[in-house]
């Protein structure tokens, strides 16, 4: 076999690999698209009988229950999601009373301000990971210690509220993500081939393509941060960092919980 068939062979191979890991990605993103989508015509084509933001809740509510009721999603994936939800329904309560961002419209599903379908812009991050965990055979290479990773996601998660009141730790807190996770890989199958990634790459490029979501659904009127009160803007990219830690608290409570199921059924 000569050098042209061996390289054509190879690029062929490539492009499949990268087709299937864009249909696997997209499945797993299922759950945040129709959220988006929603957002998007919700803005543009205003429904009946109910305000926007319970609308989007409505619709959130029948995703979630058609994901599962169709296998797309498994019930454990749902006991995950349902956390998470708890959690940024916890986070958005905060952020808004302390003045971060704002949801300006009415709606009868609003409590203190924020409207419940903001809970399940979380909940699609955990669905995502989750979704994406499974169809791509995750395994993870060196995962530190139980005792290091649980400490360090509590940290990362109370920062976002302890920070208006004292220091912020962003900043350290990402050095000791470095340090903890340095010799850390993630491994996910593409196709029946196997490929690896440090994990801090992997936080980054996730916590990257949430901010440039973020973007999206501001400017669909998803939320409003205080500088677009008057007419959109991009979100400032600083806010990469929060995604980011956001990213790598989601990650480690997905990881955690898998590591911790894989012991028990063993």
């Amino acid at each position: 076999m000569n050098t042209s068939t061996l390289v054509k062979r190879s690029y062929k191979s490539s492009i499949k690999q990268l087709l299937v890991f864009g249909w696997e990605q997209a499945l797993s993103c299922l759950f945040p698209v129709v959220i988006f989508a929603s957002l998007a015509i919700t803005q543009y084509i205003p429904l009946p009988l109910l305000p926007r933001y319970d609308w989007l809740l409505l619709i959130c509510l029948f995703m979630q229950w058609l994901m599962v009721r169709s296998g797309l999603e498994t019930k454990d994936e749902l006991k995950v999601i349902t956390l998470f939800h708890i959690i940024g329904l916890a986070l958005e309560l905060f952020k808004v009373h302390m003045g971060s961002w704002s949801y300006p419209e009415e709606g009868f599903s609003k409590i203190f301000g924020v409207p419940l379908y903001s809970g399940f812009m979380y909940a699609s991050v955990a669905s995502f990971l989750c979704q994406a965990w499974r169809r791509l055979k995750v395994e993870l290479v060196k995962w530190p210690p139980f005792l290091a990773v649980v400490p360090l996601a509590a940290a990362i998660y109370l920062n976002f509220f302890i920070h208006h009141y004292w220091i912020d730790l962003r900043w350290w807190l990402s050095g000791l993500v470095i340090i903890t996770f340095w010799k850390s890989w993630v491994t996910y199958e593409v196709d029946g081939i196997r490929h690896k990634m440090p994990l801090s790459l992997s936080f980054v490029l996730i916590g990257f393509f949430i901010w440039v979501a973020e973007n999206i659904a501001t400017f669909f009127g998803a939320w409003q941060y205080p500088n677009q009160a008057e007419a959109w803007s991009l979100v400032h990219f600083g806010k990469v960092s929060s995604w980011l830690l956001l990213v790598i608290v989601s990650f480690l409570i997905v990881a955690t919980l898998k590591q911790v199921k894989g012991k028990i059924t063993e």
